[in-house]
């Protein structure tokens, strides 16, 4: 197996190591390897990550990446999303709280900060005192190329 990269998580996860040890886990080159795919792809499945992976380090195998994603969640390094059907995303919790924009076209998945539903979170507090994960939460419709596109006689 391919040592790890010498390059770095983020800054914004400066201190991933800590993090782990703190969390009773060993600092592994290949939670190293599936950390920085993660912040390289910002929406990925492990699907996706395990290709990125094996780019460096071809030994890795899929149940490796779901492992170390499992780990990497519970010490509070990334977090998922379910965008689509299939396999959930997986981004760095560096990364400030936000929806996901998912075209149903395209497939493209962009992200909008949280503060936007803000007042939607608050009006289900008010009535159903639920207290809302906007971390989570997909909107599907169409991006504004694809939505365009069928204004002007496209699909």
């Amino acid at each position: 197996m391919a040592a790890a990269s010498t390059a770095q998580p983020s800054a914004g996860q400066a201190g991933w190591r800590e993090q782990l040890r703190a969390g009773g886990y060993r600092v592994t080159p290949q939670r190293q390897l599936v950390l920085e795919s993660v912040e390289r792809l910002t929406h990925a499945t492990p699907e996706r990550i395990l290709a990125d992976v094996q780019r460096t380090a071809q030994g890795v195998n899929l149940s490796t990446v779901y492992r170390a994603l499992e780990v990497l969640e519970e010490v509070g390094l990334v977090t998922h999303a379910h965008i689509g059907h299939g396999s959930p995303a997986y981004h760095s919790t560096s990364q400030a709280p936000h929806l996901h924009l998912v075209c149903g076209t395209c497939g493209e998945v962009s992200a909008l900060p949280a503060e936007v539903a803000v007042p939607f979170v608050e009006e289900i507090r008010r009535r159903t005192g639920f207290r809302t994960d906007v971390s989570h939460v997909s909107l599907h419709g169409r991006c504004a190329q694809c939505a365009g596109s069928a204004a002007n006689g496209g699909k």
